[in-house]
C-alpha cells in the first residue's frame, strides 16, 4: 500500500469516527434537551397539581414528538440546509421569522436553563443559585471555546444523558409510585388541562428542541435523500430515551405526591423536584437531584445556545460553523446570563413559563414545513416522501394551533401576567 494511499485511509477513518460522533451527539443533542431542567420543574409541579392524570399530558408529548421530529430531521437531513435556509427557499423571509422566534425562544430557554444549573448547584452544593448559574454558564463557555468544541460537546452530552437516566430510575424505583394509576391515566386521564400539555410539549418539543438534532447530524456530512434511513432511526432513537426518561421522572415524582406529600409550588425558593428527591432519600436524595437538575441544565445550556446560534445562518453564511458560530454561541450564553442575573422571578416560575412560551411558537415553524413537504418536495432532492408521515404531521401541526390559542392565557400567567 502506497504512502499516499495509506494517508488516505487514515484520513476516511478520522472522517467516519468525525461522522459517527457527530449522529450520536445529534440523538443525545435532541434527548438531553428535551429532558432540561424545564421539563424536570415542569413535570413536578404538574404532578403535585394533576397527580396521575399528568400520565396523560407525557404520552401527548410523545406522540407529538414522534411526528415532529421524525418530519423535520428528514427534511433538514434531505435538504442538506439548516431549517431557516430551507423555509427561506420555501416562503421568501419565513426562515427569518422562524429564526427570530427560535432566537427569542431559545434565550428563553437559556434564561431558566442557567436559572436550573443554579438551582442544581444549590441543592448539590449549597452555594447561592445565582452564583451556581454563573458557574454553568462559565463551564458552558468553556466547553465552546476549546478547539474541537464539536468533540467535546458530543462527549459532554451522552456522560450528562446517560448519568441523568441512572440516576432517576434509581429514584423512580425507591418511591413506589402507584404503576396500575397511572398506566390507565395515561390513556383515560381524569382531568385534561391543554395549558399544561401545551407547557410540557413546548418544554419537550418546542423552539430550538424541534430543531437541535437535526442541526448536529447535519454535522455528520451524511445529507441528501438517500441518509434518510438512517435518520429515521437516529430520530427515533432520541425520542425512545426522552420517552423513557420522561415517564420514569414522572414516576419518581408521582410516587412522593401520591404519599400524601405536599410539594411547595409557590414561593421564591419554590423548588418542587428539589423536595420531592428529598422525601424520597433524604439529604442524598437532595443532592442527587441537585447533580441530576445540573446535568440536564448544562446540557440544555449547550445544546439551545448551540442551535440558536446555528439559525444566524439564516442571516449570514458566515455563521454556518467555525469560531463564527462557536462565538456566537458563547455570546448567546453570555447574553443569557446576564438577564438571569438581572431578573427577580422565581427559577421554577422561568421554567415553566419557558415551556409554554415555546410550545405557542412550535406551530408556526411546523406549518411552514408542513408547506414543504406537501408543496415544495423539490427542495428536499426527491419526489419521495412517506405520506404518513405528512399527514401525522398537519395533524399536529393543527392540535399545536389549538392548544396554542386556548393556553396563552393560562401560561403568561405562570409569569403573573394576563389571567
Amino acid at each position: 500500500m502506497s504512502e499516499q494511499t495509506q494517508t488516505d485511509a487514515k484520513l476516511a477513518a478520522v472522517k467516519k469516527r468525525a461522522g459517527r460522533s457527530a449522529v450520536i451527539g445529534a440523538i443525545f443533542l435532541m434527548a438531553t434537551s428535551a429532558i432540561g431542567p424545564g421539563f424536570i420543574t415542569q413535570t413536578a409541579t404538574f404532578t403535585a397539581q394533576m397527580g396521575a392524570a399528568f400520565a396523560f399530558a407525557i404520552l401527548v408529548s410523545v406522540l407529538i414528538d414522534i411526528a415532529v421530529q421524525l418530519n423535520i430531521w428528514r427534511m433538514i437531513t434531505s435538504s442538506g440546509k439548516r431549517a431557516g435556509e430551507l423555509a427561506n427557499a420555501a416562503i421568501p423571509f419565513s426562515g427569518h421569522v422562524i429564526a427570530i422566534l427560535v432566537v427569542i425562544g431559545g434565550l428563553a430557554f437559556n434564561i431558566g436553563n442557567i436559572a436550573g444549573g443554579g438551582l442544581g448547584l444549590n441543592a448539590l452544593l449549597g452555594i447561592d443559585p445565582k452564583i451556581g448559574g454563573l458557574l454553568t454558564a462559565a463551564l458552558a463557555i468553556i466547553i465552546f471555546l476549546i478547539k474541537k468544541a464539536g468533540k467535546v460537546m458530543d462527549i459532554v452530552l451522552i456522560v450528562l444523558g446517560v448519568a441523568m437516566i441512572v440516576m432517576t430510575v434509581i429514584v423512580a424505583v425507591v418511591s413506589q409510585p402507584p404503576i396500575g394509576d397511572a398506566l390507565r391515566q395515561t390513556f383515560v386521564p381524569d382531568e385534561l388541562n391543554f395549558a399544561t400539555i401545551t407547557t410540557i410539549v413546548g418544554g419537550t418539543v418546542g423552539g430550538y428542541i424541534t430543531y437541535s438534532g437535526a442541526h448536529r447530524y447535519l454535522d455528520s456530512g451524511h445529507v441528501g435523500p438517500k441518509h434518510a434511513g438512517p435518520v429515521m432511526r437516529a430520530a427515533a432513537n432520541g425520542i425512545v430515551i426522552t420517552g423513557i426518561m420522561r415517564y420514569v421522572l414522572f414516576l419518581a415524582i408521582l410516587g412522593v405526591v401520591a404519599s400524601g406529600v405536599a410539594l411547595d409550588l409557590s414561593s421564591q425558593a419554590a423548588n418542587p423536584a428539589g423536595q420531592a428527591f428529598g422525601v424520597i432519600l433524604g439529604d442524598a436524595g437532595l443532592r442527587i437531584f441537585g447533580a441530576i437538575f445540573w446535568a440536564a441544565a448544562l446540557s440544555s445550556v449547550i445544546g439551545a445556545a448551540y442551535t440558536s446560534a446555528t439559525f444566524l445562518s439564516t442571516f449570514s453564511k458566515k455563521m454556518r460553523g467555525g469560531w463564527p458560530l462557536q462565538l456566537g454561541t458563547v455570546a448567546f450564553i453570555v447574553v443569557s446570563l446576564l438577564v438571569y442575573l438581572s431578573i427577580g422571578t422565581a427559577p421554577a416560575a422561568i421554567l415553566v413559563f419557558v415551556g409554554g412560551f415555546n410550545g405557542l411558537i412550535l406551530p408556526i415553524g411546523l406549518t411552514v414545513f408542513m408547506y414543504i413537504g406537501w408543496f415544495r418536495r423539490d427542495l428536499l432532492g426527491t419526489r419521495k416522501y412517506p405520506m404518513w408521515l405528512l399527514i401525522a404531521g398537519t395533524l399536529v401541526t393543527l392540535l399545536t394551533w389549538y392548544m396554542g390559542i386556548v393556553s396563552v392565557g393560562p401560561i403568561f400567567a405562570f409569569l403573573g401576567i394576563g389571567a
